[in-house]
């Protein structure tokens, strides 16, 4: 994939102190002491790590559900988005196909199976500039953009924000970051994990392919990585 075709993403928002937060709700649930002394008494990090480690290894993710992160992201394409959406516990705000207008060629990503293929991706790019004459010969015409943007291709740009607490953040990681996911939003979702894990890297064995937590690959098709359950 080319460097124009990779998703931007930023981290545009987080809580202060990520790590005594969760710490203390993890705290609170095997403490008879008030969640602020918790919270105050709070910094002996190897010791917060331990507890979080023991408390999400055992299924309670209530206690990540307290961090909400907020990502800017662009240069991805309305197929890849169409997959983020589809992801609960999050909210969306997306560039409106509705109400901004495509102005002379729009934006678009190209499949790197298509990229690697110079005969193929002439043709898609031929494809795309027919497509961007046709929706504009349907705008010049007085066609609404609501529907004009019906002959608008997956491969469309657009820009989203996306906001999602961090147990849904890991769930997402765990599912698109195996290679089984598509290559789109596997590279975006590896650079909203790597946005965080800049700020928090005690997020890093969190923000991972299942097969990593698991020890097993649990796909009817393994890439090989890990080992299947029971093989």
């Amino acid at each position: 994939m080319e460097e124009n075709n990779k998703p931007v993403v930023h981290l545009i928002s987080r809580p202060e102190n990520m790590l005594k937060t969760v710490y203390t709700a993890a705290r609170t649930c095997y403490s008879a002491d008030m969640p602020i002394n918790i919270y105050n008494a709070a910094e002996d990090e190897e010791k917060m790590l331990k507890l979080i480690e023991r408390v999400v290894g055992s299924g309670h993710y209530s206690v990540i559900e307290h961090i909400q992160v907020t990502f800017a992201i662009s240069n991805v394409s309305r197929a890849c988005t169409h997959q983020l959406v589809r992801h609960r516990h999050m909210s969306f705000s997306q560039k409106s196909q509705r109400y901004v207008k495509e102005k002379g060629q729009f934006d678009y990503l190209i499949p790197p199976t298509i990229e690697k293929d110079d005969a193929l991706k002439a043709k898609f790019v031929d494809f795309m500039n027919e497509i961007s004459n046709k929706y504009q010969e349907f705008v010049d015409a007085g066609i609404p953009a609501e529907d004009a943007r019906a002959v608008l291709p997956n491969a469309c740009a657009t820009s989203i924000v996306a906001s999602l607490n961090l147990r849904e953040l890991i769930h997402i990681a765990n599912l698109r970051l195996c290679t089984r996911a598509q290559y789109e939003i596997r590279m975006m979702v590896r650079a909203m994990c790597d946005e965080l894990i800049k700020v928090e890297p005690w997020l890093k064995p969190y923000l991972v392919p299942k097969c990593e937590r698991l020890g097993f690959c649990d796909e009817d098709k393994s890439c090989g990585r890990k080992s299947r359950l029971g093989e």
